[in-house]
């Protein structure tokens, strides 16, 4: 597993094998959770889980400089805690600074952390912070990881304020997304608290430790999916608030003060969100109860996930602009230029502006003059021409007794209403292996400098003739409800693919395969761009947006989507 895990890059290759996009992935912190650099005192509540007692085996006395397996260089201790450490540390044969988690192999976690950090491993999720390799060797137990040094900690986020409801939006979503996927195979996190998440340079989040995190600790729980989704209505109120929801301090967050219970975010803060405060007290320890709603409690990630997508639409801030600088006048325009400075001692005339002589009084002004004159006549003439007989016709037309040219009032042709751009609810990956389904939002979010963009692949444009891609790849959207589609606008990422547009049912639900979406929209062809109107409106909430071939890269084949844009007709 250790050659294997280590090698892999963001590349899907003809054998079969998909990567875990490991080249453009390295990881910010150990993967433990740290506060000021040393380990917190697990200020996290974990009502229905149990923490193991402190392991006797000793920490590893290794020093910076060591190397693992002649690979991996240790640099810097960045946390030392019940028997373990953590590294950041270079790897020497890839050349990329990775994590690393080392504890002696008759701890009595050992066995645990090795089985959690492999069954992390396999999952292969882009959205969590990758297990490289997991391996025990000369006495010794350690756990490889990403390390990203673009990324900074929700913890450090928090520290400069709430976030803005698009940003807190966007953290909820893809977090329990995420975790919807990781419980789906069986995996719990345990753990999830602000130095746990990532943010990268790019807006998206990354969650670290998955599985291991808790091997480390001891921590278990009986409900796990019920802790997880606890966990994650703790960030969304600590991303709307900057208040941590217990009564304890912890993260550099101040908790809520004692004795007064949980109180919802708006009476924390104000001018929170109010759907994302309701979200937020659905998902925490009170039973779902709010004051207003009464809405029922999300009690696992996936219905937490699903709460969120039936939530309007929050769309980020508007850019701000700055004002450009007031005009100044030139000297010339301000009638002093060529003008000698006042001599000192003598107070200087006042400016008197000298205006520029018109330049249409030199020879070739008036050249131009009568030339624009016998134009404006000209017009005039065949302007009068036209419409005397204009004037003729309609007075031959009246007198040959010929019936109106118009239609009478109860004739007129009924006035087709205009079309207009429709919201799009929601957008998946479509395939039977989703690529990067967190970044599906990229595709819908109105700015085309975002993408959705594939793994790049090598030998075949199909998504390199692999089996786990044979109906391609693409991207579904959810109108919400069967709207009547007119227009349909697609930007392709990357150059031209072969891509086509269909379309689901009126009465469809929930439809993900190839055979769900019967209508053609778009035909089958290479296209880089999609500008299609309907000769007839189609009823339906699904479209597919299907893509079977991908563009060249400079590595293979690479492709993606930067907008989709649906119009229909106004209500």
């Amino acid at each position: 597993m250790a050659e294997r895990s280590t090698a892999a890059v963001d590349v899907a290759d003809n054998s079969g094998e998909k990567s875990r996009a490991a080249a453009a992935a390295k990881a910010t912190a150990d993967g433990v959770d740290t506060q000021d650099g040393r380990a917190p005192d697990d200020p996290m509540p974990e009502p229905d889980g149990e923490r193991a007692a402190a392991a006797t085996a000793a920490a590893p006395e290794l020093h910076s400089g060591h190397k693992l397996a002649r690979r991996y260089r240790l640099e810097e201790c960045v946390t030392r805690l019940d028997g373990f450490s953590s590294w950041r540390a270079m790897d020497e044969k890839l050349r990329r600074a990775v994590g690393v988690h080392l504890l002696p192999a008759d701890h009595p976690r050992a066995r645990g952390v090795l089985a959690a950090a492999r069954s992390s491993a396999l999952l292969g999720d882009p959205r969590f912070v990758q297990v490289l390799d997991a391996v025990e060797e000369n006495d010794l137990v350690y756990v490889v990881h990403e390390w990203l040094p673009d990324a900074t900690e929700l913890t450090a986020v928090l520290a400069s304020g709430p976030l803005e409801p698009h940003e807190a939006y966007q953290l909820v979503s893809q977090v329990s997304q995420a975790m919807t996927a990781a419980h789906r195979e069986g995996l719990a996190h345990l753990r999830l608290t602000p130095s746990a998440i990532l943010r990268t340079s790019t807006g998206q989040y990354r969650i670290r430790g998955l599985a291991v995190n808790a091997a480390l600790r001891g921590i278990t729980s009986d409900t796990p999916q019920r802790t997880d989704t606890e966990a994650i209505g703790a960030l969304l109120y600590a991303a709307l608030t900057q208040r941590w929801p217990y009564e304890t301090d912890a993260y550099g967050l101040t908790g809520l003060p004692k004795g007064v219970g949980l109180l919802p975010p708006d009476q924390v803060r104000a001018g929170v969100h109010r759907g994302l405060g309701e979200l937020a007290m659905r998902a925490l320890a009170n039973d779902g109860a709010t004051a207003s709603r009464q809405e029922p409690p999300c009690t696992t990630p996936e219905e937490l996930a699903k709460a969120v997508a039936a939530m309007p639409r929050i769309r980020p801030p508007e850019p701000a602009f700055t004002a450009p600088p007031e005009y100044q006048q030139t000297t010339y325009q301000q009638g002093n230029y060529g003008r000698p400075p006042a001599h000192p001692g003598m107070t200087a005339p006042l400016p008197h502006p000298v205006p520029p002589p018109s330049p249409l009084q030199s020879r070739t002004g008036r050249v131009l003059k009568w030339s624009v004159a016998a134009l404006l006549i000209a017009a005039l003439g065949l302007g009068s021409w036209q419409l005397a007989g204009t004037l003729l016709d309609r007075v031959n037309g009246d007198s040959g007794n010929s019936g109106p040219t118009q239609p009478a009032s109860g004739d007129e042709a009924p006035k087709e209403k205009p079309s207009k751009p429709l919201d799009i609810r929601s957008a998946t990956v479509f395939g039977r292996d989703p690529i990067k389904p967190a970044d599906a939002g990229k595709a819908i979010d109105g700015d085309t400098g975002s993408a959705w963009v594939t793994l790049e692949f090598r030998g075949h444009a199909n998504f390199g003739n692999l089996s786990d891609y044979d109906d391609g790849s693409g991207m579904i959207v959810d109108l919400g409800e069967a709207r009547d589609i007119t227009e349909l606008n697609v930007d392709l990422y990357n150059g031209k693919h072969k891509v086509e547009v269909r379309a689901a049912t009126a009465d469809a639900s929930s439809p993900h395969a190839l055979g769900d979406f019967p209508q053609e929209i778009v035909k089958l062809g290479p296209f880089k761009k999609i500008n299609a109107k309907l000769d007839t409106p189609v009823k339906t909430r699904y479209l597919l947006v299907h893509i079977t071939e991908l563009p060249s890269s400079p590595g293979g084949y690479r492709g993606g989507i930067s907008e989709i844009k649906v119009f229909g007709r106004a209500d």
